[in-house]
């Protein structure tokens, strides 16, 4: 498969709000496409940006890593606005149903499911830990993972809330990710990119500890 597809990456800015706290966040929206068709990988909080960013490109999917409220709180919106569907891996339902109780996904993500934009393919690895349903999407093509807040730079997502368990994202992380190349480029949910490389020394130790 020949890939003409680029990566787009937009920060946007809001709450996360779960087990009765709510703190200001700032959320990565990436954009896997070219100039004619793209996907939206976790929209979060402002539909009109992602649509300013999408700039008229067909949207084909808008993909959610897990369901927090902060990476999917614009995607009912957008996909009104576009007609894409969302696509979420259905452990994740409890945790979207708290923030949209009335409008649930358009259709699932399921391990090893393949979603093709711009020549490209995007491989979902379900990635349980930071949240039940959490998945991660790798695109060999472009050297890049999308982890959503299963791995950031430094180390593993957050497994201090409810629907979440460190034991479990450290296995994830082991078994699916650490396997990849290690000059995959990591894209976070949060923050600044990293690599699989510079991230497997000290997750290594973790798993070789038992955690």
């Amino acid at each position: 498969m020949t890939s003409g597809a680029r990566i787009d990456r937009l920060v946007t800015s809001g709450t996360f709000s779960l087990d009765g706290g709510t703190w200001d966040v700032d959320n990565n929206v990436w954009i896997v496409g070219d100039d004619d068709e793209a996907v939206v990988i976790d929209a979060a909080h402002d539909a009109d940006a992602i649509l300013r960013a999408l700039g008229g490109r067909t949207l084909r999917a808008i993909v959610c890593t897990h369901a927090h409220n902060d990476h999917i709180d614009a995607a009912p919106d957008l996909a009104a606005r576009t007609g894409a569907p969302i696509l979420l891996h259905a452990d994740d339902l409890p945790l979207w149903k708290q923030t949209h109780p009335g409008r649930l996904p358009d259709g699932e993500l399921g391990d090893g499911q393949r979603i093709a934009v711009a020549g490209t393919e995007l491989t979902v690895l379900h990635t349980p830990g930071h949240a039940p349903g959490a998945v991660c999407l790798y695109a060999p093509d472009l050297s890049a993972l999308f982890s959503g807040d299963t791995l950031f730079a430094g180390g593993p997502g957050a497994t201090g809330r409810s629907y979440s368990d460190f034991p479990t994202i450290v296995e994830s992380i082991g078994r699916r990710l650490l396997t990849l190349p290690d000059d995959t480029v990591v894209h976070t949910g949060h923050g600044d990119a990293t690599t699989v490389g510079s991230e497997a020394p000290h997750l290594q130790e973790w798993i070789d500890r038992g955690f």
